[in-house]
């Protein structure tokens, strides 16, 4: 079992940045593929990005390429969001996933996460 915690989550001004992370325990997830998805009012989850067990492969969502980079520290058995250029369709809950399959090349498509965290809470004014 794995415990996934976020953090890092505030408000910020429109064109800002904020870094995500997410914390993991139970288990080292350096044997798992891992993403970030986020929920807005009234909306679905939607998928963000995600990034494969060592890191050497990455996929976003098209309206966050260019701004956001997903990374990861295995030996901190951590996951990172950087959000850069924060825009005013950004602001949602951002959640942790974690899919127990490590792949050479992670495809939103193909990320069924197992594990969730609670969400951090993003707020973008404009």
């Amino acid at each position: 079992q794995v415990q996934l915690v976020e953090s890092g989550g505030g408000l910020v001004q429109a064109g800002g940045s904020l870094r995500l992370s997410c914390a993991a325990s139970g288990r080292t997830i350096s044997s798992y593929d891992m993403g970030w998805f986020r929920q807005a009012p009234g909306k679905e989850r939607e998928f963000v990005a995600a990034i494969n067990w060592g890191g050497t492969s990455t996929n976003y969502v098209d309206s966050v390429k260019g701004r956001f980079t997903i990374s990861r520290d295995n030996a901190k058995n951590t996951l990172y969001l950087q959000m850069n250029s924060l825009k005013p369709e950004d602001p949602a809950v951002y959640y942790c996933a974690a899919d127990p399959v490590a792949r050479t090349v992670v495809r939103a498509s193909l990320f069924r996460p197992a594990y969730w965290g609670q969400g951090t809470q993003v707020t973008v004014s404009s």
